[in-house]
């Protein structure tokens, strides 16, 4: 469940979200194999850029203690690198998409890193936000395979394969276990951005 916003940084981090969520039904609208692809980009840079700047900080600090959190949020960008890579099979991007995809994750790595430097807890709670916006988009994913809208196609050997799926799996099962891990990552962001640990 998302929590509600309680502070301006809570409601900064909202803002920031539902202005992407308005730049990805603009620009994608329906079509939620390409939305995915770009999405996932973005997705996996804050897990990379929190556990890269925490594993600096546990250096310079010569302190342990950070190695859980560490793992967690590594093991987060691992995750959403293995979700673009299952998209990209299923949407088949195009090379301007490709192209958008190189352009936002320069932007937002960058933007990121600067905002988790300064204010991780806002940091955290955003990437929280935009977990529980991927599950309401893989939600209606959902959607519109259960209505016929989109295909339930074979499911790409690379989905069986990691989520360990059945050989005869669907797409629908894809974005089943896509969606679950989606949850998780907001439950840890929000977690984190509640108790900040060794911030």
């Amino acid at each position: 469940m998302e929590p509600t916003p309680k502070d301006f940084s809570d409601k900064f981090a909202k803002s920031l979200t539902m202005f992407f969520r308005w730049f990805a039904d603009t620009f994608f609208a329906k079509r939620y194999g390409n939305r995915a692809v770009v999405l996932e980009t973005v997705a996996g840079v804050p897990g990379m850029v929190a556990g890269m700047w925490i594993h600096l900080k546990s250096l310079r600090k010569m302190q342990t203690g950070y190695g859980p959190k560490i793992r967690t949020l590594l093991e987060e960008a691992e995750n959403e690198r293995m979700h673009l890579m299952i998209f990209i099979e299923i949407a088949k991007p195009s090379t301007m998409e490709r192209l958008l995809v190189l352009f936002a994750q320069l932007v937002f790595w960058h933007f990121y890193f600067v905002l988790y430097v300064f204010f991780p807890k806002t940091a955290h709670r955003m990437v929280g936000y935009f977990e529980n916006q991927a599950v309401i988009s893989y939600t209606e994913y959902l959607a519109e395979i259960d209505s016929g809208r989109i295909e339930n196609s074979v499911a790409p050997k690379i989905a069986i394969d990691y989520y360990k799926l059945p050989p005869d799996a669907k797409l629908r099962d894809v974005v089943i276990a896509v969606r679950n891990d989606e949850q998780g990552h907001a439950d840890v962001n929000h977690e984190i951005a509640d108790k900040p640990i060794l911030n």
